[in-house]
């Protein structure tokens, strides 16, 4: 297949001291998480579980406000799918506590 019926995206993972973007040329209907495979990815972070990773395309995460899931958002020209860390503790209970602490300290 000629280069010029691929599409060129991209796919990124980061850590607090290490990121990596990895561009792909893929065919037009490869899903995110079939770009994500295909960028060998787990070959840099070995301890990233892509079966269980939330994943987005620029910020918007997949699975979510009418996005498909990954395995079957399809890729448009020029996307970026971002693998997501998981989060360390809930967001909510963070704000709980900073509250909390901001009113201690009044």
């Amino acid at each position: 297949m000629p280069d010029r019926d691929l599409i060129r995206v991209e796919v990124a993972y980061a850590l607090p001291n290490q990121q990596k973007i990895i561009a792909l040329l893929v065919e037009p209907g490869t899903t995110a998480f079939q770009a994500v495979v295909r960028s060998k990815i787990t070959d840099v972070f070995r301890d990233l579980d892509i079966e269980t990773a939330k994943m987005g395309i620029f910020g918007q995460s997949l699975g979510t406000k009418g996005m498909k899931q990954a395995r079957e958002h399809e890729l448009q020209e020029g996307d970026r799918v971002e693998i997501y860390r998981p989060l360390i503790c809930d967001p909510k209970e963070a704000r709980r506590k900073r509250a909390d602490k901001a009113k201690d300290a009044d």
